[in-house]
């Protein structure tokens, strides 16, 4: 499997398991499962709601296995209602007392959007929402960053970023280690993904599967389905591999880190086999010719009315 090296030397698994949409009664156990197997990367996040069942599985899965802490690669995500300046690091904390961590290899800021600290859940008028003055995006990645000093942390980065919004942070801080966003053969963002590699950040590619099991309130009536692309599902035949081991590959294969969702024992297990896939240069090419276009999470509901989508500029 590849890794994702960082400028200190610290080495991230490319193939990583995601919880996102992972109820918490069963990712418990879906995080031992994905351990004991030989996953070494694990992401989560506040807003999933589901961090104190993640600990108790990586809790159980040191046990059972022998592996140390520093084995594993732990990621998580600050959430937009704990942008102010003072709620970042107590944001933190109670992440890592959730997860029964003393610290995680990797923070995100979550999306470049900034809501009521007050907010419980998601935004439903545009008064849900912070103005850049009240809450900058500069402070609040600042505060991420006296995390890594204090130790809290070792890497800081964002999520969901266009290449407009990496470029301010850049400016006014310093560049984020890592920019997790949505990224597969129907949404490759190569201008995004060749922006990240010639200024040294790196990309985690979520979504990679499609996303099919949202709510179906976050889904449009035209939704494409990823995993019954044709192209994909030759090249699977011909690999005599899955259509989700071969998009799990692709993203592994262009040099992002990649974390597919699963509670199923065999499929985790399987996805994790991505990794002994090896493409052919007609593979790549067949795949990256796909000529599809689209958006799973478009980002809706994440900027007031008055200002342009999330994913806009």
């Amino acid at each position: 499997m590849n890794k994702l090296k960082f400028e200190n030397g610290d080495q991230m698994p490319a193939i990583g398991l995601g919880t996102w949409k992972s109820e918490p009664k069963e990712v418990k156990n879906a995080v031992k499962i994905a351990i004991e197997a030989g996953y070494r990367h694990i992401d989560c996040a506040a807003a999933y709601g589901n961090e104190k069942e993640v600990g108790e599985g990586i809790k159980e899965a040191l046990k059972s296995t022998g592996i140390k802490r520093e084995d594993l690669w732990i990621t998580s995500k600050l959430w937009n209602a704990d942008h102010k300046k003072a709620d970042v690091i107590p944001a933190l904390k109670k992440t890592l007392s959730d997860l029964d961590l003393e610290y995680l290899d990797l923070y995100l800021m979550h999306w470049p959007v900034a809501l009521r600290p007050d907010l419980e859940g998601f935004p439903e008028s545009d008064d849900d929402f912070l103005s850049e003055e009240e809450a900058p995006v500069s402070t609040t990645f600042q505060q991420m960053l006296e995390a890594k000093k204090q130790g809290l942390i070792h890497h800081a980065g964002v999520s969901n970023f266009t290449v407009t919004k990496l470029k301010k942070l850049m400016d006014e801080v310093e560049k984020p280690e890592m920019n997790q966003v949505e990224l597969h053969p129907y949404l490759p963002q190569n201008e995004l993904i060749d922006f990240c590699q010639k200024h040294g950040i790196h990309n985690t590619a979520y979504s990679p599967l499609g996303s099919g099991d949202r709510s179906e309130e976050m889904k449009s009536n035209d939704e494409p389905t990823l995993l019954e692309n044709e192209v994909i599902k030759e090249i699977a035949k011909k690999r005599n591999a899955s259509a989700g081991q071969i998009l799990i590959k692709w993203a592994e294969d262009r040099g992002t880190a990649v974390i597919p969702k699963s509670t199923n024992e065999g499929r985790i297990k399987e996805n994790l086999k991505s990794a002994d896939i090896e493409f052919t240069t007609e593979d790549r090419k067949a795949i990256n010719g796909i000529e599809k276009n689209y958006r799973f999470l478009k980002g809706d509901g994440f900027t007031p009315s008055d200002q342009p989508g999330v994913f806009s500029e």
